[in-house]
């Protein structure tokens, strides 16, 4: 069983990070504006992050399997209709399907997991073994998707996922079981609807405030209705006798550092990859292929950081080596901030290997503890919120960074003194519409204004780079003191089982 988990989580993650790689190919092929690329890289996330919890309580109530294998082949029909999108607008439609067959596969491979393997240190190597497919599935991403816009088009990044999933589907089907204990209780269709709403309402208010695209009263607006209907869901919790979300699990210390943990560290990975990947494309002139194999140290690393964890947490603890793990991966980013790419030499890959390896071995460590927090019964709806902080962070981090980009690449950029205002405030978006605007000029002005492109993203990419740094620095610090409960806590039952 836990081969098949591994194998139907392995597309998912794939899909997450395979699109980074490939941003600047579809700008160009789809004429893809600035805004246009950050919602077909983060509505997947955003998205997902409102049906997670829905999803994973349905998975509690019918079956984990069932809702598994609904949720694969969905996904897999979805990636053949993305792969063909002949839009930016289709692509996005495509990538909300995606989104939906995704929020049915992540909690019900973290629920199967906790049903399956009740001791706690089988349960620490079980996530540790599924870490690596998480870390190593995401790193590996670039490479793959380097590998296939080297030969192909760019809707190749998503019609690899076809064939992948009629594998995967075979063997969840031949391999899990046909039965399997559920809960009792009723699926709060409504409740679903009005946690689906207020999510999406708040966090496109934020993204549309942040980016400062929307009227301030519209943005207001978005806001004040997200969090109308999160309040509402939340009385609806307290006062129903089978809530779709058991609030208590909130007040666990483990969940709410795992949660605080996959926000943040999820958030500033997504952009400092989507960072990378633009700036090895852009800046430096490498192919795909080039860019993703320059990110090889992140992969190799990021796959044995699970089973270093699942080991690491039975011998140091779930707080130190949590703290640890994110202090080092801040401290790796932060020199990362000021080394030359062009130049790596020994020290950068040495850095971007201890990076994938400290942030995979923190964010299995939160696994572990957010699973061995809950019996198994809750396995689905305990996944489903840890899987919605990696679906959000990885979201926000996106919407954050790439408008954080644009705000500072806009600042740093020296347009040429004789480019028309039209398109000099399109080339001051993004490094993407500076190339687009290039295109529209003779070949002496087209090279001058890419040329002043580059020298302004190389030190766009320093700023970007040290905030994540800081981002993950903080949580270390807070992730030190929320764990102390936890261990509290496990100590406490350790002494009520062995008197």
């Amino acid at each position: 069983m836990l081969i098949a988990v591994m194998l139907a989580f392995l597309p998912v993650v794939f899909d997450m990070t395979i699109l980074h790689i490939a941003v600047p190919a579809l700008t160009q092929a789809l004429g893809a504006s600035n805004t246009q690329v950050l919602w077909i890289i983060d509505i997947y996330p955003l998205l997902m992050a409102g049906l997670l919890v829905p999803m994973g309580t349905l998975a509690d109530r019918v079956g984990n399997g069932r809702i598994l294998l609904i949720g694969l082949m969905i996904f897999g029909a979805a990636s053949g209709l993305a792969a063909f999108a002949p839009s930016a607008g289709m692509l996005i439609a495509a990538r909300m399907l995606l989104a939906l067959g995704g929020s049915m596969i992540m909690p019900c491979v973290l629920g199967i997991i906790r049903r399956t393997f009740e001791d706690d240190r089988e349960r620490a190597l079980a996530l540790g073994l599924w870490g690596t497919v998480g870390s190593a599935g995401a790193a590996v991403g670039p490479l793959v998707g380097g590998a296939l816009l080297e030969h192909f088009w760019w809707g190749s990044v998503f019609l690899i996922n076809v064939p992948i999933m009629l594998v995967v589907v075979s063997a969840c089907y031949m391999l899990l079981p046909r039965t399997e204990p559920t809960t009792a209780g009723k699926w709060a269709f409504g409740h679903a609807v009005l946690l689906l709403c207020g999510m999406i309402s708040l966090v496109y208010g934020i993204k549309a405030g942040f980016a400062g695209k929307q009227a301030p009263a519209i943005t207001l607006a978005t806001l004040a209705f997200g969090i109308a209907m999160l309040a509402l869901f939340a009385r609806r919790q307290l006062r129903s006798a089978d809530p779709l979300l058991d609030l208590s699990l909130f007040s666990r210390p483990a969940i709410l550092a795992g949660i605080i943990m996959a926000v943040v560290a999820t958030g500033a990975l997504a952009g400092v990859e989507l960072t990378l990947a633009q700036e090895l494309q852009y800046v430096l002139d490498k192919t795909p292929l080039q860019a993703g194999i320059f990110m090889i140290p992140i992969m190799a690393a990021s796959a044995v950081g699970g089973p270093i964890a699942g080991y690491l947490s039975n011998v140091l603890g779930l707080r130190l080596l949590a703290s640890l793990s994110l202090f080092i991966s801040a401290t790796a980013l932060g020199l990362l901030a000021w080394s030359d790419f062009g130049e790596p030499g020994v020290i950068v890959p040495v850095l971007l290997a201890v990076l994938g390896l400290m942030l995979s071995v923190g964010l299995t460590a939160s696994s572990v503890a957010i699973m061995s927090s809950v019996d198994a019964s809750q396995g689905g709806a305990a996944g489903s919120l840890e899987a919605t902080g990696y679906e959000l962070g990885t979201g926000l981090g996106i919407t954050f960074f790439g408008v954080f980009m644009s705000a500072v690449f806009g600042h740093m950029i020296a347009l040429p003194p004789d480019l028309s205002p039209d398109l000099g405030e399109q080339a001051m978006r993004s490094i993407g519409d500076t190339y687009l605007a290039a295109d529209q000029l003779a070949d002496v002005d087209a090279a001058a204004l890419i040329e002043a492109g580059k020298a302004a993203f190389a030190r766009t990419h320093s700023v970007l780079l040290s905030t994540a740094a800081s981002l993950i620095g903080i949580l270390s610090v807070a992730v030190f003191f929320v764990l102390a409960g936890y261990e509290g806590q496990r100590a406490a039952d350790e002494d009520n089982v062995h008197p």
